[in-house]
């Protein structure tokens, strides 16, 4: 008897060293007291755990019903048995369907209308909205022009709010990385000339150590996957402003410019840009710069041609910025007249024949219509340039509160697109493609 009592004393000091740990569970079984019967299963047991197991045995029967219940539920089920009790009539709940939305006080009753088209339910919601948006907008759709001085500083211009003219060596370098981090690799260059080296024949328009052929090896040096397109045009380096020599009687000379045109290709070509791209709009030059290029062994160098260029008011703030007004009359001659639309025509298939690679419509948004025949008339990529002055106004009515900046220059460039354009050359192509990586991850666009 003594020595049952001295092993029960056992048992109870090892539970109340196991309880005080809170590690009862870990204490090897050979180290607590032999028991027999109930002491070996209440070993492990700590008061609180003696208490609960009292106090389940006095709760009513109902409760571990219940119990029992709740943990069937949490069985989970096969797929036989899930389908056993649909068959049964005893399926899962499911949430009730949502309420309809309450009408506001004083709408009028009325019967529906017996429409069996509803347009507006392809529209109800933005899921919808973006999974039949027939138009989308890509930073791989922006070219981006860059204006580019010999000075190292960067010279804001004031015409365009938020543009530079940036220096070759430093500031280019940094626009063309903020493009590249935001998706936008293709870039065109329009240089700023010194007054000093502009003459009536613009001969510094093929000099191959010129601001231009300088710019395009850096960047090719630096990135060597960008995508670099030139301006062919005599403008910059004319003393005369105009994109064609000029003869004492004021005509713009066709053949002689066209000759001219054709040597800047080449050594634009020889510096490594992609694609060259004659702004000019004299009368066969997209075929002559095609022989040159083919000539001198650049067979993969394309041409954009400017192919519907408008003598347009919008391009004021650009000629502010390259200083390249002309010096007297206008452009009337050569560029195209605003009031004209087939005329487009003639020069797509002038252009086409001649070996253009892609065709341009400059400027965009005021010529949707024209982008549009352009897209109806050529398998060839279609671009669209939204000039100086159509970033101007947007970026002035945004400064007054007139308009919201981001949806404006998002809804701009979107309408181009739609119109038909493969390529557009916008000085917004940076901070668009900002706004289109920003919201890749959000609600689609509405």
């Amino acid at each position: 008897m003594a020595s049952s009592v001295a092993a029960l004393r056992a048992a109870a000091q090892s539970s109340a060293l196991l309880s005080k740990s809170g590690a009862s569970q870990n204490v090897p079984t050979a180290q607590l007291p032999a028991m027999s019967g109930l002491g070996r299963a209440n070993r492990l047991l700590t008061p609180s755990a003696k208490s609960s197991q009292a106090a389940s045995k006095r709760q009513a029967p109902g409760a571990v019903q219940v119990r029992a219940t709740i943990a069937e539920e949490k069985k989970v089920l096969s797929i036989e048995e899930a389908e056993a009790r649909v068959v049964e009539g005893n399926p899962p709940p499911a949430p009730p369907p949502q309420p309809k939305p309450r009408k506001p006080k004083g709408t009028p009753p009325c019967d529906p209308l017996d429409l069996t088209s509803r347009p507006r339910r392809n529209r109800r919601n933005g899921t919808f909205r973006a999974a039949f948006q027939e138009t989308t907008l890509s930073p791989s759709n922006f070219i981006l022009p860059v204006f580019i001085h010999e000075g190292e500083t960067a010279a804001p211009i004031n015409a365009m709010p938020g543009c530079y003219r940036v220096g070759w060596r430093h500031g280019l370098l940094d626009e063309v990385r903020k493009a590249r981090d935001v998706g936008v690799n293709q870039v065109v260059l329009f240089p700023v000339v010194p007054n000093a080296l502009k003459t009536p024949t613009a001969d510094e328009c093929y000099n191959p150590e010129g601001i231009v052929p300088r710019a395009i090896r850096l960047l090719k040096d630096t990135f060597p996957e960008i995508v670099i397109y030139t301006d062919v045009a005599l403008d910059p380096y004319n003393s005369d402003g105009h994109d064609g020599i000029v003869n004492e009687a004021g005509e713009i000379l066709n053949d002689e410019t066209v000759y001219q045109l054709a040597k800047q290709a080449v050594m634009q070509a020889d510096a490594g840009a992609d694609v060259v791209s004659p702004s000019d709009m004299m009368d066969g030059r997209v075929g002559a710069i095609r022989n040159a290029l083919d000539e001198a062994g650049h067979h993969n160098v394309s041409i954009m041609a400017y192919t519907a260029k408008y003598a347009s008011a919008f391009y004021g703030p650009f000629r502010e910025a390259l200083d390249s007004n002309p010096r007297f009359g206008d452009k009337k001659t050569y560029q195209m007249n605003p009031g004209n639309f087939r005329e487009a025509l003639i020069e797509v298939e002038s252009d086409e024949v001649e070996g253009a690679d892609i065709l341009m419509v400059k400027p965009a948004m005021p010529y949707l219509d024209v982008i549009r025949l352009l897209r109806d008339n050529t398998s060839l990529p279609v671009s669209a340039y939204q000039v100086s002055g159509e970033y101007s106004m947007i970026r002035a009515a945004a400064a007054a509160g007139m308009l919201d900046e981001k949806k404006a220059i998002l809804e701009s460039l979107l309408c181009i697109k739609r119109a038909g354009a493969d390529l557009i050359l916008t000085y917004f192509a940076t901070e668009a493609a900002g706004y289109l990586v920003a919201d890749a991850a959000k609600k689609p666009w509405s």
